[in-house]
């Protein structure tokens, strides 16, 4: 049980990697908040992992609504006491945002990619230090390393900001004992734009594995992130892209 006993908060977990990160934490002992603004979706993956013998409660939450970390946040240690892990892994495509050159979508994806992790990593902060220190793990993309014409540029900038975020808030929550990592996931036509479907032989191709990843491929990389195996991993940017941006 590599989580036994730490309690977890992740974000976008009501489908997808969301819903695959929050189970597989409970299945390693952690006590997990299944955090969504999806109600219904959310209550079902907190109570599948209920069933499983994990231990699990979904709360609402907007990633964009700072009043609405403040509460989770407070709510999640009244319940369990402490709060170490943060999973920020709520975000939106490009296919979500649309028009490439409107205001409106690059807003929309700034503030539900970018913003968030921002709101919910410096309230969780807080909450970590008090009982010694903590992990964070955001979901970027490798589109927030590389440029495309294919995606709309926000996704690109939000994915990028949230990946320098990442090594910013570790250096500075370090002397905390807070480690900040982000995680850039390949295509996983399932979870991410449907528009990929339309490619995806080119796709496949040019990836070294000649395959599309899995969600439990990411959920694999945030539980080791969260961990204590990683104890000295930290402004860590961990691509599961199956190689595909190597080339």
């Amino acid at each position: 049980m590599r989580v036994a006993g730490k309690v977890a908060i992740v974000t976008g977990a009501a489908h997808g990697m969301g819903a695959e990160e929050a189970s597989l934490l409970a299945r390693e002992g952690a006590k997990v908040v299944v955090a969504d603004i999806l109600e219904k979706e959310g209550e079902e993956v907190a109570a599948s992992i209920r069933a499983s013998k994990g231990e699990a409660v979904f709360m609402r939450l907007d990633v964009t609504d700072d009043s609405n970390w403040e509460k989770i946040i407070a709510a999640t240690t009244a319940k369990y006491g402490r709060l170490d892990i943060l999973v920020n892994n709520a975000g939106i495509s490009s296919s979500a945002a649309g028009d490439w050159d409107g205001e409106e979508g690059w807003d929309r994806l700034m503030n539900i990619n970018a913003k968030s992790v921002f709101l919910g990593t410096r309230r969780a902060v807080k909450e970590m230090a008090k009982t010694g220190g903590g992990s964070v793990v955001n979901i970027s993309s490798m589109l927030g390393i590389v440029g495309s014409a294919t995606n709309h540029p926000g996704y690109h900038a939000s994915k990028a900001a949230v990946r320098n975020y990442t090594k910013a808030a570790a250096v500075r929550y370090g002397p905390q004992n807070i480690r900040v990592n982000s995680i850039h996931p390949g295509f996983m036509p399932l979870m991410r734009n449907a528009v990929h479907a339309a490619n995806r032989e080119a796709h496949i191709e040019r990836t070294p594995l000649r395959r599309f990843g899995k969600a439990i491929e990411v959920a694999n990389a945030v539980l080791f992130l969260a961990s204590d195996d990683a104890s000295f991993i930290t402004a860590a940017e961990l691509t599961v892209d199956g190689g595909y941006i190597a080339q």
